[in-house]
């Protein structure tokens, strides 16, 4: 079974900034998380010997943004590099368990793992433009990376339409033959936000994506966080409490065991975690008391 939510009444944290005009957030089902999002169930994850994941579990709710928090070591960034299969890339690494994409398993014999990350895409911590392409260029390889054959005219609208969506149509429109590297830290994550929207994933990843940037950049990835999430179905890891509790629907928790593995303890619409999480180690958290 998939972590549950329970209510538990006690004092509520305060200091933390909810997203204004969310609502409570319901618990997310099981149906909704097949029909339109990512089911993970019972996955472990390894590096050669060391078990880095064990025995997680988490609904994700389509077009909703679901944050992963928790220490650093606690397996966040293996987590969501399991849901497009990166995590194998690494030599000697391997994930046992489901990962159910729309109900299919993307861990399942005979699964293209080149398509299972065109459907999951992936946006990492640091901006990561292609530094000899041009702005144009560096959302066009999205397209031809992952096979799409299409025509320049095709590809010309393509771009405009990723870049138009990560919100930065308008200040690079008389850049795009620029070298990609003369934009700003903040333009460059969301060129590569525009790459990874270019061959219109279901699901977008997102790696610490504001850990480098300035708050004025950030506040641009959030909203522009929100804005995706009327068509895509989010995930982000985060060690900024006050940007998860801001942005996300969801919050997972994760710790780390006695032996290394990393374990999630809790999951919930993110209100309920930093107002009333039910585990005492949740609370210490988030509060800052460790971590």
């Amino acid at each position: 079974m998939a972590v549950g939510f329970h209510s538990q009444e006690q004092a509520p944290i305060i200091g933390y900034e909810m997203r204004s005009g969310r609502g409570p957030q319901a618990p997310v089902s099981e149906a909704d998380a097949l029909a339109g999002g990512m089911v993970i169930r019972r996955l472990d994850a390894w590096y050669g010997s060391f078990q880095a994941l064990r025995g997680v579990d988490l609904l994700v709710a389509p077009k909703r943004i679901t944050a992963v928090i928790g220490p650093s070591g606690c397996g966040k960034s293996t987590l969501i590099r399991c849901l497009n299969r990166m995590h194998e890339v690494v030599p000697r690494a391997r994930a046992t368990g489901e990962v159910l994409l729309r109900g299919e398993d993307i861990y399942a014999s005979g699964v293209d793992a080149v398509v299972v990350r065109r459907r999951v895409g992936m946006v990492f911590q640091k901006p990561n433009p292609f530094p000899t392409m041009s702005v144009f260029d560096n959302v066009a390889a999205g397209l031809r990376l992952n096979g799409f054959m299409v025509r320049r005219g095709q590809t010309v609208e393509m771009v405009e339409k990723s870049l138009r969506q990560a919100a930065l149509w308008d200040e690079v429109e008389d850049k795009l033959s620029r070298p990609a590297t003369e934009l700003s830290g903040g333009q460059q994550q969301r060129l590569c936000i525009a790459r990874a929207l270019a061959v219109e994933p279901e699901v977008v990843l997102m790696d610490e994506p504001c850990s480098a940037l300035d708050p004025v950049a950030t506040l641009k990835i959030e909203e522009l966080m929100r804005a995706l999430a009327k068509e895509y179905t989010i995930v982000i890891v985060t060690h900024n409490m006050q940007q998860a509790a801001r942005v996300s629907d969801y919050t997972a928790v994760m710790m780390m065991a006695e032996d290394g593995a990393g374990e999630m303890i809790e999951f919930g619409p993110t209100e309920e975690i930093f107002t009333k999480p039910r585990e005492k180690r949740t609370e210490d958290y988030i509060t800052g008391r460790f971590g």
